[in-house]
């Protein structure tokens, strides 16, 4: 089995899987960082979003082996403390309602702001798009995204 060295959260991991292993079960299961969450398997869902270099990407069909030399970030390493300002705006606006979807949702929220950070209701919408609430509360999203735009 081969070892590959990731850079996730500002740590360093050494992995021995196989070269296609979805990041996914990397992150969950040998590195032992749950946020990131298994939702369809087939990156339709947006549950397992994480960043790699800064660009939300969906884990689940994203193979180890491609991230290799690069910068990855979950929703353990949004912040130490809960202290970002999509953080802070989920909470302040009550986002969740069973949550399961959010570090998907903050993650592609965070993305988002870094690289538009006033972004308009369809900057919103289209990056936002395929992340999936299966509570719908697509409104609440929207608006601490706007919110978190604010407290930047």
């Amino acid at each position: 089995m081969p070892s590959y060295t990731l850079d996730i959260n500002n740590k360093i991991y050494t992995v021995d899987v196989d070269q296609q292993m979805p990041l996914l079960w990397v992150i969950r299961d040998f590195v032992g960082l749950t946020g990131t969450k298994f939702g369809c398997g087939i990156a339709q869902c947006g549950a397992c979003t994480v960043h790699i270099d800064g660009n939300p990407v969906r884990s689940c069909s994203f193979p180890v082996m491609g991230a290799v030399g690069k910068k990855i970030t979950t929703i353990e390493g949004i912040s130490a403390n809960i202290d970002h300002a999509v953080q802070k705006a989920w909470i302040e606006l009550q986002v969740p309602q069973c949550g399961y979807c959010q570090s998907g949702q903050i993650m592609a929220a965070t993305a988002l702001l870094k690289r538009n950070p006033k972004p308009s209701d369809s900057d919103i919408d289209a990056a936002m798009q395929g992340i999936l609430c299966r509570c719908g509360t697509y409104q609440r999203i929207r608006k601490a995204i706007h919110r978190a735009a604010e407290l930047v």
